[in-house]
């Protein structure tokens, strides 16, 4: 099954327009395709036909697509010709005016990136997640045993939105009180200005991210001036690589780190209940076997694949799979396509909570920008559906998605369900 569609028809109706369209106006990263879950049949196509693709004309300009498992790894591992600098466009389909181009750890190269990335890496040690593993337990259970019983509520708001703002702000030391202030930020950080009712425009969301910016300012003073803590912002204000960062390079980490830390645990714990709902026989199985868990939950982020792509720039020309590659070219790293590739994944389209080699997936990325919060990602959703398996038979999904207008996160907006009374 794909995503959720749901009619033979729908999906006959969608396979026959990807099939007859011809190749050169095939525009795979419009964001309307991921909003109403339609782009599948597309991706199938170019991994089968024309596996790196040239799109002339996009809402984001041309840009070259990589859509197959093998391909993507060989152009993420790439360092020399394939960039992710922010000066050259960074990590998505969509090009920032380089006067906003704000510096991260994931949108520099080596060598610089490595050290950057080294400062906050201990918080995701496993003596640190033992400890956070403790917290996220307690705050899994208060949410859980306050959801209302009976009625229809919104899954995304209630439980995904709210432990993921809640872990984002312990792992911040962030204060309690305006912990949504983090998940606003983080949409606004991807959203596309007019498109989603979030920010009419530019200048809109440079506004709210400036008073992010100063509402962590204050922040990091305090804690330069406190002993070193074991929060994000304490390890890179005394972080001999990240202490003297200018202004831009440290809205650009905090960005990171919250986008990082929310989107991708979000979007997975909205999208595990969606899929097990669509296959009401791997939810018996988990409820029978709670022990597969530990692979129902890579399985999940597979499925759901949070972030749909990353994107690179030749740094020169580069010929790759017979293409000619050209110095300044957009190349897109379809994570979602790499996700269901025949090749590399054994029925990569059905949904197998205990698969031989759940952690065959690309969700995270690959190589030195790997996900440097996986095994905390991977921790929140096991914990969650311990919990849920432990109080509820069963949670119904009541009606349709309502899905992100974006190719870049690939979430869920809104999602109705209900627990039995």
């Amino acid at each position: 099954m794909h995503g959720t569609i749901e009619s033979a028809a729908k999906l006959d109706a969608l396979r026959a327009r990807a099939a007859s369209l011809p190749l050169e106006q095939f525009d795979p990263g419009d964001p309307e395709l991921f909003r109403t879950d339609t782009f599948w049949p597309y991706f199938d196509r170019l991994r089968r036909e024309d596996p790196v693709h040239y799109c002339k004309d996009s809402m984001f300009g041309p840009y070259w697509s990589v859509t197959r498992y093998n391909d993507i790894m060989e152009i993420e591992t790439n360092h020399s010709v394939f960039s992710s600098a922010s000066a050259l466009g960074g990590i998505t389909i969509r090009d920032i005016d380089p006067d906003l181009r704000r510096e991260s750890f994931i949108s520099m190269d080596p060598p610089r990136h490595a050290a950057q990335r080294k400062t906050v890496a201990p918080m995701f040690t496993p003596t640190h997640l033992d400890n956070l593993a403790i917290n996220i337990r307690k705050r899994s259970a208060e949410c859980l045993d306050n959801l209302p019983r009976g009625e229809v509520f919104d899954w995304v708001d209630r439980v995904s939105i709210e432990l993921t703002t809640q872990m984002l702000a312990v792992l911040f030391d962030f204060p309690w009180e305006d912990r949504r202030k983090l998940t606003r930020w983080s949409d606004v950080a991807t959203t596309i200005p007019g498109r989603d009712g979030l920010v009419a425009t530019e200048d809109e969301r440079m506004a709210e991210l400036a008073e992010c910016a100063a509402y962590f300012s204050r922040l990091w003073k305090e804690r330069i001036e406190q002993p070193p803590k074991s929060d994000l912002l304490s390890m890179m204000a005394h972080g001999a690589a990240t202490r003297d960062m200018d202004a831009k390079n440290f809205l650009g980490n905090l960005i990171l780190l919250i986008v990082g830390g929310n989107d991708t645990t979000r979007n997975t714990m909205s999208g595990s209940l969606l899929a097990l709902s669509q296959h009401p026989e791997q939810y018996r199985k988990l409820r029978d076997n709670p022990d597969l868990l530990d692979s129902f939950v890579p399985e999940v982020i597979r499925w759901q694949t949070p972030l749909a792509h990353m994107r690179r720039t030749a740094l020169s020309d580069f010929e790759f799979r017979g293409k000619q590659i050209k110095k300044g070219d957009k190349v897109v790293m379809w994570y979602v396509s790499g996700n269901r590739d025949e090749a590399a994944i054994e029925k990569p389209y059905d949904f197998i909570i205990d698969r031989a080699r759940p952690r065959t997936h690309l969700s995270f990325g690959f190589g030195i920008h790997r996900c440097v919060g996986l095994r905390l990602a991977e921790l929140q959703l096991k914990i969650i559906w311990e919990e849920i398996l432990k109080r509820f038979d069963h949670i119904d999904v009541v009606g349709e998605p309502k899905r992100v207008y974006s190719s870049f996160v690939k979430g869920l907006e809104a999602l109705p369900v209900k627990i039995a009374a």
